[in-house]
């Protein structure tokens, strides 16, 4: 098994989720999760667009609210925005009426920060969703990933995230980072480096 790579079970398990895009050319997607915040969020903009990339911002509806003018930059610069809760909140230790009560409340909020269409892409917390849940967000396209930089670990180096994420990358490949203070040090790390990496390897970027 590769470090850093979704299992092959939970894709078997879970079939309706998106965990990798049958691309059949060297592409990937990169998103980011849990912001927008001062700091974090702002180096990954600011990089991708040095890059001349676009990617999906799976958004906290708290950060939205507490931060709207990063978030109508993310919709500014052409990125994605996807649908991350209103709370992070953990689909396996809430009842799901309530869960699913968090993820719609996402859109008001969206809205009033300045987001010009509905929301359709949704990423569970901690990935962690029930059948049920699934069935009842049957109108959102529940993303989850196929390569998890782990860039929250603290135990691991950035130069061991680096080479674990890099090396997990393939064909199709959703990447996840996090656009957050717990993460930052190991993302504004890889982040850049990863990058590079995959365009030497003729890799392109795109959204979701």
């Amino acid at each position: 098994m590769i470090p850093h790579r979704t299992p092959a079970i939970l894709p078997f398990l879970y079939p309706s989720l998106t965990w990798r895009v049958k691309a059949g050319e060297k592409v990937v997607y990169l998103t980011f999760d849990d912001g927008p915040v001062p700091g974090p969020t702002e180096f990954v903009l600011d990089h991708l667009a040095a890059f001349s990339i676009r990617a999906t911002f799976f958004c906290i509806g708290e950060n939205i609210r507490k931060h709207p003018e990063i978030f109508r930059r993310i919709i500014s610069d052409g990125h994605t925005v996807g649908n991350h809760t209103v709370n992070h909140v953990n689909g396996w230790k809430i009842k799901s009426p309530d869960y699913i009560e968090n993820v719609r409340g996402f859109d008001e909020i969206a809205r009033h920060a300045g987001m010009p269409q509905a929301v359709d892409l949704f990423r569970p917390p901690y990935g962690c969703i029930t059948r049920k849940q699934i069935r009842q967000l049957h109108n959102y396209r529940i993303i989850m990933w196929d390569v998890l930089s782990q860039d929250y670990d603290h135990r691991l180096s950035a130069q061991m995230c680096l080479n674990r994420t890099l090396q997990a990358c393939r064909e199709g490949s959703i990447i996840v980072f996090h656009d957050s203070y717990k993460a930052q040090t190991n993302m504004q790390f890889v982040l850049p480096k990863l990058i590079v990496a995959l365009r030497e390897r003729a890799f392109r970027f795109d959204t979701l």
